[in-house]
């Protein structure tokens, strides 16, 4: 054994999940360790759809163009039917990028890379990751959890402050912890999914094939020379993947002797779990991503999930540890677990639509972009305002280009980006207010006022649109990109109160 050593949180999952974790604590200073069981990073594409409420996560984080890069918008889909004919279609036909919302659709890009662009900028903000180390044992006590580590068959002991279970939907951090995981296992639902190399059809399609023995489509993996397969088997097939059942598969359900599988890099049976955990703190430890909810893979929602319960929870557990009051997080699992039960019941309804029309793709609403979810009825939402509009107090903030400064253009997320709340005065007359809180928390936040004479000119009325302003109006984003408070009085008070809660107690 090794001597204790002592960090503020143990991050335990280096998928997505833990990744954006560390990187939310690595930009504001917290002293962390993240581990992965598997010896090296992951080559599976796994999730595929990054939805656009995560790509402006990545894009606070300072990643997105290199995620924008590496994947592609709008693949059509190009459908076969049993006679040889095909139809081809955009699922996310309609969906293009607004004043407010940046990225309109879902980008088709493999998990693997988003990991890798992720890792890169953990080493940027000198963070690692600890592959081949497992999670053996844990306590808890008052004021941290004392964790046991193998690595090559050493075993070391750390103590942390905090401990965060992002291990995935097999997680043993969650049941060690004691944490039931609610669900059912439905052996009716069940797939092979793996990346292969593929001769016989081109790149510039989604292929898919509906048939009697099921659906089987084989999707480009833009950036590589690799296609993601898909195919739903039936209840008593055999489990076990190979290239050789792949083919047969592909065989079959096109009707085809031309397309050729080869050079696996992974391959997987699935079968639909969806369960979903009942908490997400016990004392001093916190699960998040799969470890908390897993999905099916209709829908790409759970991957996205999870990077956004890490964006939640990264910047409380950082204002904890510089002395706010720990029941802060409390507001994690009050905020995130109200999403994980609806973006389920999203999964499941997709999954149940997809076996019985016998395909996985279809055309998507807007429910599954995750721009609409919000913390409405969160504790950290104060709306102050006598007749909010129609962007409230615990809604995403909304980006809004075309604001000027003089020669100088931004958008909103320009001024959202980084791991501080922003304060936004809509209208003249705040330089008192403003002045009072910035007396208390200007370490804090970064403030703007949106006012043609004296700040930021809105010259196209985006800002005033997607925030439906129709008053002078003060408002705080939280660093996570959500409207936390709200007023029209000009009075610093309700704002101060409201701040204090994210910072030392007294």
């Amino acid at each position: 054994m090794t001597s204790p050593n002592h960090i503020d949180v143990l991050i335990v999952g280096a998928g997505p999940t833990g990744l954006v974790l560390a990187c939310e604590l690595a930009r504001r200073n917290v002293a962390f360790r993240l581990i992965d069981a598997l010896p090296q990073p992951s080559v599976a594409s796994r999730g595929k759809g990054t939805q656009p409420r995560s790509l402006e996560v990545l894009d606070d984080l300072g990643v997105v163009d290199q995620v924008l890069a590496g994947g592609r918008f709008h693949l059509p889909l190009r459908f076969y039917d049993a006679n040889g004919g095909r139809k081809d279609q955009d699922i996310h036909e309609g969906h293009q990028p607004r004043p407010d919302a940046p990225y309109g659709s879902t980008l088709l890009i493999p998990q693997w890379r988003i990991e890798g662009i992720l890792r890169e900028r953990l080493a940027e903000l000198g963070g690692r990751v600890d592959y081949a180390t497992t999670l053996e044992d844990l306590t808890q006590g008052e004021t941290s959890v004392t964790a046991t580590l193998s690595h090559e068959g050493a075993t070391e002991t750390v103590r942390a402050s905090w401990l965060v279970a992002c291990d995935g939907g097999r997680s043993t951090t969650r049941r060690k912890l004691g944490i039931a995981f609610l669900g059912e296992t439905l052996e009716t639902h069940r797939m092979f999914v793996g990346d292969v190399k593929v001769s016989g059809v081109d790149r510039e399609f989604w292929h898919a094939w509906r048939t009697e023995d099921g659906f089987v489509g084989l999707a480009p993996l833009p950036g590589t020379d690799m296609y993601q397969f898909q195919a739903f088997i039936h209840p008593d097939a055999p489990t076990e993947p190979s290239l050789a059942v792949f083919q047969q598969i592909i065989d079959v359900r096109s009707g085809r002797s031309d397309i050729r599988l080869s050079d696996p890099t992974w391959m997987s049976f699935w079968r639909a779990n969806v369960r979903m955990v009942d908490r997400y703190r016990v004392g001093r430890a916190l699960v998040a991503g799969d470890a908390a909810h897993v999905h099916s893979p209709a829908g790409g929602q759970g991957m996205n999930t999870g990077i956004q319960d890490a964006y939640n929870l990264g910047w409380k557990l950082a204002a904890v540890i510089n002395g706010a009051n720990s029941a802060l997080l409390d507001t994690y699992e009050e905020e995130r677990l109200p999403v994980a039960a609806s973006v389920l019941g999203l999964s499941n309804a997709l999954l149940a639509q997809a076996a019985t029309t016998r395909h996985l793709v279809a055309p998507r609403g807007t429910e599954t972009l995750q721009l609409g979810i919000h913390y409405r009825n969160s504790g950290l939402a104060q709306d102050h305002r006598p007749a909010p509009g129609n962007v409230r107090a615990g809604d995403r903030a909304p980006d809004a280009p075309s604001l000027r400064d003089g020669d100088r253009e931004y958008r909103m997320f320009d001024l959202f980006r980084g791991p501080h709340f922003t304060l936004l005065a809509f209208g003249a007359g705040w330089d008192r207010v403003i002045a009072e809180i910035e007396a208390q928390f200007g370490g804090l936040l970064k403030r703007f006022v949106i006012e043609p004479t004296q700040g930021l000119h809105d010259t196209a009325g985006y800002a005033v649109q997607g925030y439906d302003i129709h008053a002078d109006t003060l408002l705080i984003v939280r660093p996570d990109g959500y409207i936390g408070f709200a007023a029209n009085e000009k009075a610093a008070g309700p704002a101060i109160s409201y701040m204090k809660a994210f910072v030392a107690s007294h």
